[in-house]
C-alpha cells in the first residue's frame, strides 16, 4: 500500500512538472536585442562604409538594432582586441581587416586570427603596382628587370613601412627570387599622398589596390602594371596578372574585410548569421555598393574565412621576416 501510494505521489509530481514547464515561456531565440558591430578603423573610411552597410541590412535581417562603434587605435590593435575580448553571445560582431594578420608578426599584439570566430569573407581588394602613364616600364617583366638591374634605385610608396601595399610589393620581389627591398620603400601615410608623390616625379612606383588609384587612371595620369591576383578585376579587366606574367606565380596579396564574433560564438549564432550575411552579400544593393566604390566582392563562409585568414596569416608572416620587419 505505501508502494502504491509512493509512486502515485511521484506521478502526480512529475505531471506538475511537466505542466509547469509546459506553460513556462520559451527562451527567447537569438537576438533578443541590439547588436554591436565594431569597426577597428575611423569613420568614413572604406572598411566603415562596409560595416555600415552591413549594419543596416543586418537590421532588416534580425529584426534588431544593429550599431556600427568605431574602436580605433593601436594599427588597428584596440578595435580587435576589442572584438575578441568580448562575450561570444552573438551581441558583439567585428569587421575585421587584413591587418589581423599582420600586427602580431609586427610584434603588436599576440592577437591573431585564432582569437575569433569567423563569420563571412566580403570584401577583397588584390594589390596592383602603378608607374605613371610616361613611364618606360609598360610591363611586369620590364619592372622587374629594371629592379634587378638597380637593386634599390628604384622607389615605391603607397602606405607605411610593413603595411599591406608595402608588403604585396616586398612578398612579389621574394617570389620572384630577389631581395624583398631591391625595390625602396618611400613610407607614407596611404596611398593616396602616396600616389600624388607618383604622379609628381617623387617616387617611380606605387603599390596599392585599384579602387585607391581609380580615379587617377580615369584621368589619365596612372597606369596599372600588374595585379596580385588569381582573378581579373571586374572594374579594370584588361590588367595583367602576376601568375601570367611571371608563368605561373602564386604570390597574391590584398586588403580585405570579414565579419567575425569573439572565438567561441555557438554553431547556431553562426550559423543564422552566415546565412543572413550571404543573403545580404546576393543582393544587388550590395552588389551597386561595391561598385560604386570600386570595391571587389569576394565570398567566404565561416569555414572558408577561418582556412583563407590561417593561410593568409602564414604567407605575411614569411614575407614581414623575409624583408626583416618581422618582430
Amino acid at each position: 500500500m505505501k508502494r502504491r501510494n509512493l509512486l502515485g505521489a511521484l506521478g502526480a509530481t512529475a505531471a506538475a512538472l511537466s505542466m509547469g514547464l509546459a506553460s513556462a515561456p520559451a527562451m527567447a531565440a537569438w537576438p533578443e536585442r541590439p547588436i554591436q558591430m565594431i569597426v577597428p578603423w575611423g569613420a568614413g573610411g572604406g572598411t566603415d562604409a562596409v560595416a555600415r552597410f552591413m549594419a543596416a541590412e543586418l537590421e532588416k535581417e534580425l529584426k534588431q538594432p544593429v550599431n556600427v562603434v568605431n574602436r580605433t587605435g593601436g594599427s588597428g590593435v584596440v578595435g580587435h582586441q576589442a572584438v575578441a575580448m568580448s562575450k561570444p553571445d552573438g551581441y558583439t560582431l567585428g569587421l575585421i581587416t587584413v591587418e589581423i594578420t599582420m600586427m602580431r608578426h609586427a610584434g603588436l599584439t599576440q592577437l591573431s586570427h585564432k582569437d575569433f570566430t569567423p563569420i563571412a569573407l566580403v570584401n577583397y581588394d588584390p594589390n596592383a603596382v602603378f608607374v605613371r602613364t610616361d613611364s618606360p616600364i609598360k610591363s611586369t617583366k620590364e619592372l622587374l628587370d629594371a629592379a634587378r638591374a638597380n637593386p634599390g634605385k628604384m622607389k615605391s610608396s603607397g602606405t607605411g613601412q610593413g603595411g599591406i601595399w608595402h608588403l604585396g610589393l616586398a612578398g612579389m620581389l621574394v617570389d620572384q627570387k630577389m631581395a624583398g627591398d631591391a625595390i625602396t620603400w618611400v613610407p607614407s601615410q596611404g596611398a593616396a599622398p602616396g600616389l600624388q608623390d607618383l604622379v609628381a616625379g617623387g617616387v617611380d612606383l606605387v603599390s596599392c589596390s585599384l579602387p585607391e588609384a581609380r580615379s587617377l587612371i580615369d584621368a589619365g595620369r596612372v597606369r596599372p602594371v600588374v595585379l596580385m591576383s588569381d582573378k581579373p578585376d571586374n572594374l579594370f579587366p584588361k590588367v595583367p596578372l602576376l601568375k601570367d606574367e611571371t608563368g605561373g606565380s602564386t604570390w597574391t596579396n590584398g586588403a580585405w574585410r570579414g565579419v567575425a564574433a569573439p572565438k567561441g560564438l555557438p554553431q547556431d549564432v553562426v550559423d543564422k548569421l552566415a546565412a543572413a550575411i550571404k543573403k545580404i552579400y546576393d543582393s544587388k544593393a550590395y552588389a551597386d555598393f561595391l561598385a560604386s566604390r570600386g570595391f571587389g566582392a569576394t565570398w567566404g563562409g565561416p569555414a572558408e574565412f577561418g582556412a583563407f585568414m590561417a593561410k593568409e596569416d602564414e604567407a605575411k608572416g614569411a614575407v614581414m621576416k623575409a624583408v626583416g620587419i618581422a618582430k
